[in-house]
């Protein structure tokens, strides 16, 4: 195994539960669409023989090593390097037309954090990169030193649910030129108040997220890939997505209701007059890892997991029941 594919065996968020999650779907394809590593499809490809994964990841680093871990599947394994609002034109380049399954395991991996060449991390001394995809023309130093100061600020906020994000844009503007993540952590610490500081993990956390999620388009590929994957699945067949910041969960729960309100905006207390079809139903399933698993693994404190399935489309069914009776929280 070499250093690189080593560096991508972790431990993934959730595992048991997502495994749980698809044991009933029909066979046939699941898309990783985040594949990373290979953990959940390594566990996925194991808990059934009638699985095949369509794993998707941008980073060739990731499909390198998920696919020398995952060698052992042969054919059941396809890989296809895009990011994952590309979806449809994966499935028609590998000739597919639906899906058992979709897994959406969001944000950056461990194995990413924990090499310092890639960028990502405020702990260990590395250039300012943050690329999902190393060929992408784009880079983090394009957002520390390029931005002015509003517009740095406002992906702080965004992004980073940073209070202080005007305080450490005016920092980091002031600080220019920066060129390691080591010195743009010295200079957000620095930024933000004693107080603050000493709560709430590494002062740096939140701006280091937000400039990856702006340098990588995270949040903007996100509605798309999940629409796409939803109108993939066959009936059964289930989508289930891990997020770990706000903005990302918010963009899950917000598709997965369009779908399973099929966007009906009648009056609750009255029948749908719209024509509005629902395609899918909640699937109850734990939404935090368990205390243990967050515990053991640090990544997993921050993940929010979101389940449903494909039904069949009732374009005669009243959707005042619908709406009355589910609440995404």
């Amino acid at each position: 195994m070499s250093d690189g594919t080593r560096a991508f065996d972790h431990d993934p968020v959730m595992r048991d539960e997502i495994v749980a999650t698809f044991r009933d779907v029909p066979a046939g394809v699941i898309v990783d669409a985040t594949l990373g590593g290979g953990g959940h499809s390594e566990a996925l490809l194991e808990s059934r023989t009638d699985l095949r994964i369509l794993g998707l990841d941008r980073d060739p680093a990731a499909l390198d090593a998920a696919s020398a871990r995952l060698e052992r599947f042969g054919e059941r394994l396809i890989t296809h390097r895009c990011r994952f609002d590309e979806l449809d034109a994966a499935l028609a380049d590998h000739e597919l037309t639906e899906l058992s399954g979709a897994l959406f395991d969001l944000g950056v991996s461990s194995p990413q954090l924990d090499r310092p060449e890639r960028g990502f991390s405020y702990r260990h001394d590395g250039p300012l990169d943050m690329r999902m995809d190393s060929d992408a023309p784009w880079s983090a130093d394009d957002v520390v030193n390029g931005y002015d100061e509003r517009r740095l600020a406002d992906v702080i906020r965004r992004y980073g649910d940073e209070r202080f994000a005007r305080r450490i844009a005016a920092a980091i503007v002031g600080a220019r030129p920066i060129e390691s993540t080591t010195r743009l952590a010295e200079v957000v610490t620095a930024a933000i108040p004693a107080p603050a500081r000493r709560t709430g993990g590494h002062p740096a956390k939140r701006t280091f997220q937000a400039i990856r999620i702006e340098v990588n388009g995270e949040l903007d590929a996100l509605p798309d890939a999940i629409d796409s994957a939803i109108e993939a699945l066959v009936v059964g067949g289930r989508i289930a997505v891990l997020a770990y910041h706000s903005g990302e969960d918010k963009i899950v729960k917000d598709r997965i209701r369009e779908a399973e309100t099929g966007g009906c905006e009648c009056p609750s207390d009255l029948p749908c007059v719209c024509g509005a079809v629902q395609t899918v139903r909640i699937v109850r399933a734990p939404k935090r890892p368990s205390a243990d698993e967050q515990q053991r693994n640090r990544r997993a404190s921050s993940a929010r997991f979101r389940v449903a399935e494909k039904i069949a489309a009732d374009p005669g069914a009243d959707q005042t029941d619908i709406i009355e009776s589910t609440e995404i929280d």
